[in-house]
């Protein structure tokens, strides 16, 4: 039984320590893309790290990613501070912002094909069939699992979510200023009802892409 309960506690340690860093990607990316359009925002405040001491968010980064396991909700999910970018310091702003919202997602995705190829490789060379090797594989399954969570659910269009700044930026001038007002009404309602439902409407999508990038249904 003690060993059971030492296996867990490191399990979820290993959890949230890899959510932790996705999450940090996911916020530099968007640092990072506002860095390549001009602004130095995230870079003079020392956001462009990946010390998570910069970026943690102790009740999303720690509390509520250990409270949704420990009440076994089968969910995983978290976030860090997020970095700050002027928009007015972006060139071509109109493709920028949508841009520098595009990264966060966009890197997840990324990370997570990486990791993807890793476990098909793992597989087509037959490397699974130790214990330890199959270890490391759910290790990168996890990682691939976290990050197309965090794409997905990042690229809903509710604020403040980055898919609201993408949709708002292909809005024309009149649709734009409704947007914002049913959004600035709602958008932490339909958020929190998305949270609280995401297991029966976000799931399948984000596993189908999981089983696309991996190969593992």
């Amino acid at each position: 039984m003690r060993k059971i309960t030492i296996k867990m506690q490191l399990n979820v340690i290993f959890e949230i320590i890899i959510l932790i860093f996705s999450v940090i990607i996911h916020e530099i990316s968007h640092g990072f893309m506002a860095l390549y359009f001009g602004d130095k925002t995230a870079q003079y405040e020392g956001r462009l790290t990946l010390n998570p001491l910069k970026h943690l968010d102790w009740f999303g980064s720690i509390i509520l990613p250990l409270g949704l396991y420990l009440t076994g909700t089968g969910i995983m999910f978290g976030w860090a501070k997020p970095v700050p970018y002027n928009p007015y310091n972006l060139r071509n702003r109109n493709i920028a912002e949508p841009l520098v919202a595009l990264a966060g997602p966009a890197s997840n995705i990324f990370v997570a094909i990486i990791f993807g190829l890793l476990i098909r490789g793992m597989a087509y060379f037959g490397l699974v069939s130790s214990v330890a090797m199959a270890g490391l594989l759910n290790i990168f399954a996890f990682v691939v699992l976290i990050n197309v969570s965090l794409a997905i659910f990042n690229l809903i269009p509710v604020p403040p979510l980055d898919g609201s700044k993408i949709f708002f930026a292909f809005l024309p001038p009149a649709a734009k200023y409704k947007f914002f007002s049913i959004s600035e009404k709602y958008g932490l309602i339909i958020l929190l009802l998305i949270i609280l439902f995401l297991p029966n409407f976000i799931s399948p999508v984000i596993h189908s892409v999981f089983s696309l990038i991996t190969g593992i249904n």
